[in-house]
């Protein structure tokens, strides 16, 4: 699903809600899981999310930042087995607006229906709305980063 704002993409995995959010909440892991390309692994702060103000920081590249660049990722949303959320900046910087958001809706002890949220509703700065077409990240890639997700719990 699409809006002007934010993409969501679902999918039912066959894996427990809590084996997937030991995945997510592990930072060393999202390289495995992105479906946009440009992680490119992780940064100095990486350690398992524990909870709400938790930053990891990943090592990117993309032309969108002239090439290679690095995120402060701040997380927003954690509950346990059910929501991981965080927002996105250029390292050193605050956020400018996006977030990523992953709900765990658990199924069955073996079966999670999973949704990834890409909202950059929130971004307001107009040099940054002039330099960066959202969404950057097409919902191919979060179809994709689902998959991925799917592929690490087989």
């Amino acid at each position: 699903m699409s809006d002007n704002d934010k993409i969501t993409v679902t999918r039912t995995i066959d894996a427990s809600a809590d084996a997937l959010f030991d995945v997510l909440g592990n930072p060393r892991r999202h390289p495995e899981l992105d479906g946009s390309g440009f992680i490119r692994g992780v940064g100095e702060q990486a350690d398992r999310l524990q909870q709400v103000g938790d930053l990891f920081t990943m090592e990117m590249s993309g032309d969108h930042m002239g090439g290679d660049y690095k995120t402060d990722n701040r997380v927003t949303g954690l509950v346990p087995n059910k929501l991981i959320a965080w927002k996105t900046a250029p390292a050193g910087t605050e956020p400018p607006g996006w977030e990523w958001v992953w709900e765990l809706d658990p199924l069955g002890p073996d079966r999670t229906e999973v949704s990834l949220t890409y909202d950059w509703s929130q971004v307001s700065d107009p040099d940054l709305l002039a330099k960066i077409k959202f969404p950057l990240v097409p919902q191919e890639a979060l179809e994709d980063s689902l998959a991925k997700l799917a592929a690490t719990a087989a």
